[in-house]
């Protein structure tokens, strides 16, 4: 604990290693519980607000720990740390602990670990070399450019593929999933890029994972990846405050028409390659194809999500799902006579099987505390069955685990309490802790309220919206980020600010979203429009971002079928869906949008929060509470004034 504390202190090591660093006592009070939360093997939940270095916070200590147990000969400590994107995978792996490593001269070994499909898998890139009749032009010209980068890579990690575009069509045919990976069966399997990350991670003391990969391996939802978890004597969440769901669905279960087409597919690359005598292979492959791609074109083009069992009343959809198991089924006949004949086939075989397992679970929509719902892509439907609590599952694995857990955030309390994101999850033994951030929200920023404004669903919206930004963006000068919570709006908004305002418009959908960030930062004067992902993990700082407009207060939509389950759940045991559920995550969303603005003890700006049940509805004033505390404002001209200032500073500075 001495150890901790000496090294945020003023002339410790981080002080010693990095110019300009000065110790903060939020920082050091969450590095001091983190550390006894190892200590004791005890479950700690922190929110740290934007700017109190949360991660050193929480690496530190527990570096500090395996370090001191390998010199008492105890055997070092295995630690985990799960963030909520790759990004900051990336960030912590290849900036965070290098430093931190070289602050503490600590030996331990640091891995970082990525899902599956993020990893080259050699054998299938073989099958779609050697017939690739299935690929379009343009997954042919990337199918080449995968085979040169094949013969360099040391890794297989596909993110270093940077002259292949990160949604290309060609990722799923040359990765595995579980499904359809051959294991120890597979030829390659002794130069196999996923297998040699995972022992790199099993032999590591330090290892990032993603929430994502996290779960699949504490499920057992990755075959041969069950071995990581259960040895970790530290387990760190970061952005923890996106778990509850990703557990929920990694409990469940999902059935979708992509893996579907993925069998078909497979099947029909083994028929003509290996097993050519086998014509009713083809026939039968082709068949289910053709019946999969006819039940995705009953439901919209657009993506939607719903509840299953209600959708599964309807006549049409349920022929045509009893039509899947017919097709599939029958496919299964024909490989098992096929079975042996090759590993290929084998694997097919097996797939097939727990394919029709999976159908089978969600035909039968009578089991009680689960959530049935779908959700399509322009491609595909996918099935789910949720459970509608987690709790006692993942509080088991807690107490059985003998680790010290860390959850962490800069948005986990809601009025103050973590009752929303602790109870959930079977944490009610938990410590927690709340920091406020050292920011002077009080001189940096500004919170506008605009008066007037039509409702959420008036046809004038839009058109009210861009009519306030306008005077916003010329007063920032752009630097400006506009977040909705949906396409629909923001895509009318960014039609009518089109020649209305000088500035760049960026609007998420016409690139990557990197791409897209990149362009924002490198640009002074653009002005970003976009929607969920630019809410959260999202870092401009200084005056490349002066102005965040948010459309209105993010409820989740009514008709979200796994809130529905769950509002009916909390319902049935006397309890209020919107103050239970609907509403802290409202103001979680919401947190994580203003976190957006500032970043840094320097940066100024106005916060645009477009809705007036902020300030007339009761529950305004929880989200209020919990939001930083910031001047208030419900004047357009002040605000404006003020972003004026916060331009003309920047210009004298230039």
């Amino acid at each position: 604990m001495k150890s901790v504390e000496r090294a945020f202190s003023d002339n410790g090591l981080l002080a010693n290693a990095i110019s300009g660093f000065s110790p903060r006592q939020a920082q050091i009070d969450m590095a001091m519980e983190v550390a006894l939360a190892i200590e004791n093997k005890a479950s700690l939940i922190v929110e740290a607000g934007t700017g109190t270095g949360k991660t050193f916070a929480y690496l530190i200590p527990a570096l500090l720990a395996n370090k001191e147990a390998a010199e008492q000969e105890q055997g070092s400590k295995k630690i985990i740390v799960s963030t909520g994107t790759k990004n900051l995978q990336e960030q912590l792996f290849h900036k965070d602990m290098p430093l931190i490593r070289k602050v503490l001269a600590t030996n331990a070994q640091i891995a970082l670990l990525k899902g599956r499909a993020n990893y080259l898998c050699t054998y299938r890139l073989e099958q779609y070399q050697s017939g690739g009749g299935q690929l379009d032009a343009q997954m042919l010209t990337d199918l080449v450019k995968v085979k040169t980068w094949a013969n360099t890579t040391l890794t297989g990690d596909i993110g270093e593929l940077v002259n292949v575009q990160e949604g290309s069509a060609i990722f799923p045919y040359v990765t595995s999933t579980v499904d359809n990976c051959l294991a120890r069966d597979c030829p390659h399997v002794k130069d196999c890029y996923l297998i040699k990350a995972r022992e790199k991670a099993i032999d590591a003391d330090l290892v990032v994972v993603n929430h994502h990969l996290f779960f699949a391996d504490m499920a057992l939802k990755d075959t041969g990846f069950g071995e990581l978890i259960p040895k970790a004597d530290v387990v760190i969440f970061d952005e923890a405050h996106q778990i509850s769901d990703i557990a929920s669905e990694y409990f469940g279960e999902a059935f979708s028409t992509r893996q579907l087409l993925d069998l078909c597919s497979d099947v029909l690359q083994v028929y003509r390659t290996s097993l050519t005598d086998v014509k009713q292979l083809g026939r039968a492959a082709e068949k289910l194809m053709k019946t999969t791609q006819e039940f995705r074109l009953l439901f919209p083009y657009d993506p939607e999500r719903g509840n299953w069992r209600e959708r599964h009343r309807q006549a049409k959809i349920a022929s045509a799902f009893a039509m899947l198991k017919t097709d599939l089924d029958f496919l299964y006949q024909v490989i098992k006579l096929c079975v042996s004949r090759n590993d290929a086939i084998d694997n097919c075989f097996e797939r097939a099987v727990t394919l029709l397992s999976k159908y089978d679970i969600m035909a039968n929509l009578e089991v009680g505390g689960m959530s049935f719902w779908f959700e399509t892509t322009r491609r595909h439907v996918v099935l789910h069955q949720t459970p509608l609590s987690v709790a006692d599952k993942f509080s088991a694995y807690i107490k059985a685990s003998g680790a010290g857990w860390i959850f962490t955030s800069a948005t986990l309390a809601v009025d103050g309490t973590f009752e929303h994101f602790a109870k959930p999850l079977g944490l009610d033994q938990a410590s927690h802790l709340l920091l406020d951030s050292p920011f002077d929200y009080q001189a940096q920023s500004q919170l506008l309220v605009p008066r007037f404004l039509p409702e959420a669903n008036h046809r004038n919206r839009a058109s009210a919206l861009a009519e306030l930004a306008i005077p916003l963006i010329k007063a920032s000068g752009g630097a400006c980020f506009m977040l909705f919570t949906s396409y629909r709006v923001m895509n009318q908004v960014a039609e009518l600010l089109e020649g209305r305002v000088d500035n760049p418009l960026l609007v998420q959908g016409q690139m990557a979203k990197q791409t897209l960030l990149s362009e924002f930062i490198d640009n002074d004067r653009a002005v970003l429009l976009a929607t969920a992902s630019f809410w959260e993990g999202v870092d401009v700082r200084g005056d490349k971002l002066t102005c965040v407009i948010i459309d209105k207060l993010p409820f989740a939509s009514p008709d979200d079928p796994l809130l529905q389950a769950r509002s009916e759940d909390v319902k049935r045991q006397g309890g209020d869906p919107f103050y239970h559920i609907q509403l802290p995550q409202a103001v979680i969303a919401l947190k994580q949008g203003v976190g957006r603005l500032i970043r840094d003890i320097s940066d100024q700006g106005i916060m645009v929060i477009c809705d007036d049940r902020l300030v007339n509805r009761p529950y305004g004033e929880v989200f209020l509470k919990s939001l930083p505390d910031m001047k208030r404002s419900r004047n357009l001209e002040q605000a404006a004034q003020f972003l004026h200032t916060i331009t003309d500073d920047v210009g004298e500075k230039i």
